[in-house]
């Protein structure tokens, strides 16, 4: 057996180990999001765009730079999502009010349909299963990543769907914490 280099490597290797754990976490949701369409309407949408969509979601109306900062990546990165996304008509740009050179992205209607679904189905499904994932990770940081790692090689996040129904999405990323800032 080929040793895991990047997991042997510990601290040298983390941002290597995070992505790998990201993509693993990617590929599962859209796993489960197949999962769930099964039982419903399809959902079928690249799992990057979730992020853009619920910023959208939480702070209305934003700019390629505003959605961005929102989501911790660079702006090449979010302009060719939001690309992706109006042409699949979940998105639209308006020139913004205060300056006509910036472009301002909306949820379209089939934008605002898709993440009303989303909040009963993905969204808290995947928040409960990557929740069960890491229940009981204990010890130093990179034994969590390992045991986290472990756990979804185990039993992927399609196979930890919660019981339904789910829980109100808006609630739910309320009591975990996670309130919306104040403008």
């Amino acid at each position: 057996m080929v040793d895991d280099v990047v997991r042997a490597l510990g601290y040298a290797t983390l941002g290597s180990r995070l992505k790998r754990i990201g993509e693993r976490l990617q590929v599962q949701t859209l796993d489960l999001a197949r999962t769930l369409a099964e039982e419903a309407t399809a959902v079928d949408l690249p799992v990057p765009y979730n992020p853009v969509l619920a910023a959208l979601d939480r702070n209305g109306p934003l700019s390629i730079g505003e959605i961005a900062q929102a989501l911790g990546q660079s702006q090449p990165g979010v302009t060719r999502m939001v690309n992706g996304m109006k042409a699949a008509g979940l998105v639209a740009a308006r020139p913004a009010e205060d300056d006509r050179r910036i472009s301002t992205i909306y949820l379209t209607p089939k934008g605002m349909a898709l993440v009303a679904q989303l909040k009963r189905t993905l969204w808290p499904a995947a928040a409960l299963a990557v929740e069960d994932a890491c229940a009981g990770l204990e010890g130093p940081f990179l034994d969590q990543l390992a045991q986290l790692e472990d756990a979804l090689s185990k039993t992927p996040l399609a196979q930890r769907l919660p019981d339904r129904p789910m829980p109100d999405w808006d609630a739910f990323v309320s009591s975990k914490g996670q309130q919306k800032e104040e403008k």
